[in-house]
C-alpha cells in the first residue's frame, strides 16, 4: 500500500485533472446525465464538492440528520453543494481540491472516489483520461478487501480470479476475469458500464447477471 502522502499526492492530482476537464464543458454538458444514476454531470460534481470538505465527525453528525441513511446524506450533500450555475460550482471545487479531510474511511477509499466519480463525469462525455496505474491499483487492491455493504466488492469478486492486461495484477482464485486494471476497478465499485471492457469466464458470469456491488465508499 502507497504512503498516505502518496495517497493524498494522488488524490490531489486527480482532483485538479477533473476540474481541468471541467472548465472545458458547454452549459448543457453539465446537464448530461452521468454515471451515477438520477445524477447529471453537475449533480456529480456537487458532490465531490461535498466528499472533500466531509471531516470525520460531520459525517457522523450528518448521518443523524438524514436516519443513517447513507443515500439520503449523499443526495442531501448534493443539494447543499451544488451552486447555482456550473461556473460558481467549479469555484467550489477549485476552493476545496487542496484539502486533506476525510470522513471515518480508509485512505485508499478517497482514490476510490476520485477514479470513480471521474469515470461518472468523463465517460458520458467522451472525455478520455490516462489514469494512474499508481493510483487505480491500490484502489482496486481497497475494493476487493473491502464488502459490499461498506461499498466493496468483496463478495462479488472474491470467488473470482481478476488478471489485470496492462499490470502485474492477479488476484484471487476461481473464473477469469481479465481486462485492464480500471475497468476491473470499475466493476468493483458496481459500475457495469465496465463490464463490456472484460474477458474470460468470470466475466461471462458478471454479465449474466451477479448482482452489483453498491456505490464507492465515502
Amino acid at each position: 500500500m502507497p504512503r498516505r502522502s502518496d495517497i493524498w499526492d494522488a488524490v490531489h492530482v486527480e482532483r485538479r485533472a477533473l476540474i481541468a476537464d471541467l472548465q472545458g464543458l458547454e452549459p448543457e454538458q453539465w446537464e448530461a446525465a452521468s454515471g451515477c444514476a438520477r445524477w447529471t454531470v453537475h449533480d456529480v460534481a456537487a458532490h465531490l464538492v461535498d466528499v472533500w470538505t466531509t471531516t470525520r465527525l460531520g459525517l457522523v453528525r450528518r448521518l443523524v440528520v438524514a436516519g443513517f441513511d447513507f443515500d439520503r446524506d449523499n443526495q442531501l450533500g448534493v443539494d447543499r453543494e451544488r451552486r447555482a450555475t456550473p461556473a460558481e460550482t467549479l469555484r467550489a471545487m477549485r476552493d476545496a481540491a487542496g484539502r486533506t479531510d476525510t470522513p471515518p474511511a480508509p485512505l485508499a477509499s478517497r482514490l476510490v472516489e476520485e477514479i470513480a466519480h471521474g469515470d461518472d463525469i468523463r465517460r458520458p462525455l467522451g472525455i478520455a483520461h490516462p489514469y494512474p496505474l499508481g493510483a487505480v491499483l491500490p484502489a482496486l487492491d481497497h475494493q476487493l478487501a473491502t464488502s459490499a455493504r461498506l461499498g466493496g466488492a468483496k463478495e462479488r469478486l472474491g470467488g473470482m480470479r481478476l488478471v489485470a492486461t496492462d499490470a502485474r495484477l492477479r488476484r484471487g482464485d476461481g473464473p477469469e476475469v481479465r481486462g485492464t486494471a480500471l475497468a476491473l476497478l470499475l466493476v468493483a465499485t458496481g459500475r457495469d458500464v465496465a463490464l463490456a471492457e472484460l474477458d474470460g469466464d468470470g466475466a461471462a458470469l458478471l454479465r449474466a447477471g451477479s448482482p452489483s456491488v453498491g456505490p464507492p465508499p465515502r
